[in-house]
């Protein structure tokens, strides 16, 4: 029987043709992965390397971070009119704002770092991939491609390093830094923290060191010679390779031309202009000595020290100089001859203003101030304290008192050049310096009560009740002996004295600035009236130990002091106008031959008040006009004491003689 068809025709069978070559699926499975596992570690190695050029990137500063930030230490002292008198650490300048240059300062900056300053993000990609084909042409480096935002980012948050990964980092940064600020924001700041050489960071400073003249003040062909040295500061130094610098300046003249900048013309007549470097400037440097007094200051008047200050002094440069010279001269002249080889000298104003100071003789030879370290025994130059003691426990100085042997726990004290007087008034007593009437006061007051009230004063050094103290043999610095002074000439107001008027940063913050302020009264006024009529006698009566003190035309009031075996000689005083005090003597306190406060420091006292004192209208001092004439009851009692007393020593006398009184 026939089979009939199927009913969708006949059916085909096809066979695949067998693979030329064929794995199992397993090994297949295998190299997929291995594969993919290789894809994933090379992009996952150049993920971690992009990356590690990141890692440890710092983080962009705040704005006002960044002008604080990588700076040295650095101080600018300034006079009251704003002359620089010392620099300590490198030269930073004022701060200058772009806007107030003219305009073809920036631009020579521009012409001579970075032409496309205003067109990129911070970094030139055009400009870096122009240094890449150069570079890599010539096999090494010829040509870089650092913006003025990359040079700023480098110098105050990155470091010198160049690797790729600081470069790339740089180039981020300045992205970054690009949306923080304006073009003309980061090009004042970049003008302002950029390295000119010498120790001279920002454009004020180097202005003013090479020109002279603040930057808003610089000429064309000056501008173009700054803008050559921030790419070779060193090499190119102005007093050092003006040439090189100018063969630089032609080509920085040239670019600011090519950008529309300037002119040819003037390129050309800046070209031609003769530049003129002024010398370096040159500071005193007799004014260490106030510089690191200032210096100290500063830091114990902030907690935190900014990295650039401008501190303004309240030392009168002129007084300063004329005094330091005319001391040293004294000195070379007459020092040597009578043994004695430091001064140390020191000029306030009645308000605490320091006019002047003087630490040594050569500071360059000896840092060491001998006005504010150097502590030393004022020898009679403390008494008045021990006065003006007795006087607040209810003395007068008509009071009178004996000059005779006395003994206090067995010391002794002697009057210089020995001998005794016997009765004498208070006022007497301190005019001729007797040492037996002062260590009475002392007593009747008590020693404790008179450091009391010389710490009252201003004194801060420490001192011991011994009986001595009324001679001054408890050891004080200068400044404290002045300041202490000081509430005498001002009719018994604490003086505070000053050295600093304002403190700033180089944008000009304010941080500090000497308030007015109502000065503490520490002693009565009429007793002061009374303490200056007797200071006054020391210098202006016949008596007086200080009549080599005396200033023309003013009232002087003061004291001597000599310590122990002549090693120290002071004179302290003061008119209306200022307060001062003179010591000499020796650093290793050897004795000198003789010198008494009476005799060279109260002469050089008196030349330093000459100075000072020049061309100002004479004033009258607090109280010392009642000092000048003894009233006539004070002499009558004087004279019948002091005729009394020897009529009892001579009789005593006759007595031991076995001699009898005439009856």
């Amino acid at each position: 029987m026939a089979r009939s068809p199927a009913p969708n025709g006949p059916r085909t069978i096809k066979v695949p043709r067998p693979p030329i070559f064929t794995l199992p699926t397993t090994v297949r499975g295998w190299i997929i992965l291995v594969v993919l596992g290789v894809l994933l570690a090379v992009g996952g190695f150049a993920f971690y390397k992009w990356q590690s050029l990141y890692f440890g990137m710092p983080k962009l500063p705040d704005t006002a971070e960044l002008w604080e930030t990588h700076r040295e230490p650095a101080m600018e002292f300034v006079d009251r009119d704003g002359n620089t008198v010392a620099v300590r650490g490198p030269r930073y300048g004022r701060a200058t704002n772009v806007a107030a240059l003219p305009a073809y300062v920036p631009q020579a900056f521009i012409a001579a770092e970075d032409k496309r300053f205003y067109e990129h993000d911070g970094a030139d990609d055009a400009a870096i991939a122009r240094a890449a084909f150069s570079n890599l042409r010539a096999g090494e480096t010829v040509s870089g491609a650092s913006t003025i935002t990359q040079q700023l980012i480098k110098n105050l948050v990155l470091d010198n390093r160049q690797t790729l990964k600081r470069k790339a980092q740089e180039m981020k940064l300045a992205r970054e830094l690009e949306k923080q600020l304006s073009k003309d924001e980061i090009l004042s700041l970049y003008l302002n923290r950029v390295y000119f050489g010498a120790g001279l960071y920002g454009i004020d400073a180097a202005a003013r060191n090479y020109f002279g003249k603040p930057p808003e003040k610089l000429e064309i062909q000056e501008a173009a010679l700054l803008a050559t040295l921030p790419k070779a500061p060193s090499k190119l130094n102005l007093r050092e390779n003006l040439a090189g610098a100018r063969d630089r300046q032609h080509y920085v003249l040239s670019e600011m031309v090519d950008q529309g900048f300037i002119t040819k013309e003037q390129a050309a007549k800046a070209r031609e202009a003769d530049v003129k470097i002024i010398e370096a400037p040159t500071y005193d440097p007799q004014m260490g000595y106030v510089i690191d007094a200032s210096a100290e200051r500063v830091k114990a008047m902030l907690p935190k020290l900014p990295g650039d200050l401008v501190v303004t002094v309240s030392i009168d440069t002129k007084m300063q100089e004329a005094i330091e010279k005319l001391l040293i001269a004294r000195m070379a002249k007459d020092g040597k001859a009578q043994g004695a080889s430091q001064v140390g000298a020191l000029v306030m104003g009645k308000d605490g203003r320091v006019i002047a100071m003087v630490g040594g003789t050569d500071y360059a030879t000896s840092e060491f101030n001998r006005v504010t370290q150097a502590k030393r025994q004022p020898g009679s130059s403390f008494k008045p304290f021990v006065y003006a003691a007795a006087l607040e426990d209810g003395f007068s100085p008509y009071d009178v008192m004996v000059d005779k042997p006395v003994t206090i726990d067995k010391w002794q004290p002697t009057n210089y050049g020995g001998g005794y007087l016997g009765p004498m008034t208070l006022s007497e007593a301190l005019a001729r310096s007797t040492n037996t009437v002062a260590a009475q006061l002392a007593q009747e007051s008590s020693e404790e009560r008179v450091i009391a009230l010389a710490k009252r004063f201003g004194m801060t050094s420490d001192m011991e009740p011994f009986p001595s103290i009324a001679l001054g043999s408890q050891a004080v610095t200068m400044w404290e002996l002045v300041r202490a002074f000081g509430a005498f000439e001002s009719g018994g107001l604490r003086m505070d004295p000053y050295l600093i008027d304002k403190i700033e940063d180089s944008r000009g913050m304010v941080l500090y600035q000497r308030p007015e302020y109502e000065r503490e009264r520490v002693y009565p006024y009429d007793l002061a009236e009374d303490m200056n009529a007797m200071m006054a006698r020391v210098v202006n009566a016949p008596i007086g130990t200080g009549g080599r003190a005396r200033v023309k035309n003013w009232t002087v009031a003061g004291k001597t002091g000599t310590s122990q075996d002549w090693r120290d000689a002071w004179f302290v005083g003061f008119t209306a106008a200022y307060v001062g005090a003179v010591w000499v003597g020796n650093d290793d306190d050897s004795p000198m031959k003789r010198v008494t406060g009476g005799g060279l420091p109260a002469d050089l006292w008196s030349d330093m008040m000459e100075v000072v004192h020049a061309g100002k209208p004479p004033e009258s001092l607090i109280g010392a006009e009642s000092g000048m004439v003894i009233s006539e009851a004070a002499e009558q009692r004087i004279s019948f004491y002091r005729g009394l007393s020897q009529a009892f020593s001579v009789a005593a006398a006759n007595r031991a003689a076995g001699v009898s009184a005439p009856q």
